[in-house]
């Protein structure tokens, strides 16, 4: 059985073209105990290219990535490697990577490594023709690296680009929907700061204290919006005790009543005048000014959200809420590192980087620097740099108790899988944010989404 991993990149005409050009498609490999990717010699030069949506982020997201490249060519003199951002235009570069991926294999010249979505792994696969992992250097290579050399991946970290039995990527960096909120206007409208709300309905009752006693937003849910995408959604919905697909892949279910049931509760906030009509990036920089009380975000924000608040007021944060008694099931964001690359010698030097990325070094200065989980997540309870970084910042302990709930982000199958996902959130952000009817309208674009499935 396949495993319903996460797909929502983006799908485009070239994909014929790649097709037809012998793209498409994959080839399943047996793996061996040693794989089949010989070793380089010591004085064997070999140039790669890395393809990353972080170097699209300005600040810590590119300052981070750029120290460990350079780290990498010092440990590795014979590996030159190339990093660049996705070819495109789109405010958020990851919305770029698949179509720019898919560009550059149509000119013959694709990135030999690239970090994608765990949203696009079905396409990964079979359209960009990641390699097996397994079937290039043994699984036991494979196993040996998520072991680490002190410290392995989180159980359920490991498997997240797994496909068929096979491990095709090397998850890397992502997120649960964490509760980031301000201590400070807490205090101020009467609330307890040490006691932040837990169910939906706390957030609502804080909500309306915060904007009534202060005069500031309540709440921004970062899940509503189609520049969101769905992972934060599929988390509330499935939280609520939804899907928004079914299990096995054939049916929409995202107009069923746990997620109208979603919606209407955040329509209600915007309604009650305590969650502010704002875009993505607006809800999360007027909560890094101190303008709202709360907010549900990825940790990848952290960074912005902790150079906001200091000297200024204080920053908190909690696991997501639940809706009454119902258990939180958080998914995750983020993505895995892949091999993209035909030539054995590069295909050599970027299981040595995903190698060198994925370490407990590269973790330290990626968790410290920018917020994201390190996968290896016993770094942070046992003696040493991410210990007491995390004795300090305790803003990271919600995310990483939430690992242990946590399911994957799952996908929506086939080519138009874009448009199917964003229908849904289209059909999301016009009940939250414009008033629309929560069951007609999501029925609508469920009824729109289901002719582009493929056939079962």
């Amino acid at each position: 059985m396949k495993r319903t991993l996460p797909l929502a990149g983006l799908v485009f005409a070239a994909t014929l073209a790649l097709t037809s050009c012998g793209l498409g498609g994959t080839t399943s490999t047996d793996s061996t105990a040693t794989g089949q990717v010989p070793e380089l010699k010591p004085d064997q030069q070999v140039s790669i290219v890395f393809e990353s949506y972080n170097y699209g982020l300005a600040g810590a997201w590119t300052d981070t990535f750029n120290s460990l490249i350079s780290d990498f060519g010092k440990k590795f003199p014979n590996i030159k490697v190339t990093a660049q951002k996705p070819q495109g235009n789109s405010p958020n570069p990851a919305t770029d990577t698949i179509s720019s991926i898919q560009n550059q294999m149509v000119a013959g010249t694709p990135p030999d490594v690239a970090q994608l979505g765990f949203s696009d792994l079905d396409f990964t696969i079979h359209q960009l023709q990641a390699k097996s992992l397994d079937s290039l250097f043994g699984k036991q290579a494979v196993q040996a690296n998520f072991d680490g050399a002190t410290f392995p991946f989180a159980p359920k970290a490991r498997t997240l680009d797994d496909w068929d039995g096979q491990t095709y990527g090397v998850p890397f960096v992502f997120s649960t929907p964490v509760l980031y909120y301000n201590a400070s206007l807490f205090s101020q409208a009467g609330l307890d700061p040490n006691k932040p709300p837990a169910t939906w309905q706390e957030v609502a009752d804080a909500s309306k204290a915060i904007n009534t006693k202060t005069g500031k937003d309540g709440v921004y849910i970062d899940c509503l919006t189609k520049a969101a995408k769905d992972w934060c959604f599929q988390s509330m919905v499935r939280s609520n005790g939804g899907r928004v697909i079914s299990e096995d892949r054939h049916s929409l279910t995202y107009a069923d009543d746990p997620s109208v049931q979603v919606t209407k509760m955040a329509q209600d906030l915007v309604n009650a005048g305590e969650m502010p009509k704002l875009a993505q990036k607006q809800g999360y920089e007027a909560f890094a000014r101190g303008d709202i009380g709360m907010i549900l975000e990825t940790s990848s924000i952290q960074g912005t959200f902790t150079a906001g608040a200091k000297d200024k007021w204080d920053l908190r944060a909690a696991a997501m809420p639940s809706f009454g008694p119902k258990p939180t099931v958080p998914t995750n964001s983020g993505a895995g590192l892949h091999i993209l690359s035909k030539d054995p010698a590069k295909q050599r030097a970027a299981w040595e980087l995903i190698k060198f990325l994925t370490s407990e070094d590269s973790y330290t200065r990626i968790t410290t620097n920018i917020g994201y989980l390190p996968l290896r997540s016993d770094m942070l309870s046992a003696p040493g740099v991410l210990h007491d970084w995390a004795a300090k910042n305790p803003l990271v302990t919600p995310n990483v108790a939430q690992l242990a709930n946590m399911e994957p982000w799952v996908s929506m199958p086939g080519n138009n899988y874009l448009q199917v996902r964003d229908g849904m959130m289209d059909a999301v952000e016009s009940i939250v944010f414009q008033g629309k009817d929560p069951q007609s309208t999501l029925a609508a674009a469920r009824n729109e989404g289901a002719k582009l499935l493929p056939a079962s």
